[in-house]
């Protein structure tokens, strides 16, 4: 199963970042990305379901 990670631009649209296998791996990475850019991310599957939002903090 593929996660996908992405993140919310300025127009709030989500901009695919990467993809990984692991879910633990998908949310370290967008954990960290929403820390240091200070935008939300999200994981998603392939079939588009919604895991996650990660709000910066």
């Amino acid at each position: 199963m593929k996660i996908y990670v992405e993140w919310c631009d300025q127009f709030n649209r989500w901009v695919r970042y990467g993809y990984y296998h692991n879910d633990l791996t998908a949310y370290t990475v967008a954990n960290s990305r929403a820390k240091s850019t200070g935008k939300r991310h999200r994981l998603i599957t392939e079939n588009r379901s919604l895991l996650d939002i990660i709000e910066p903090n």
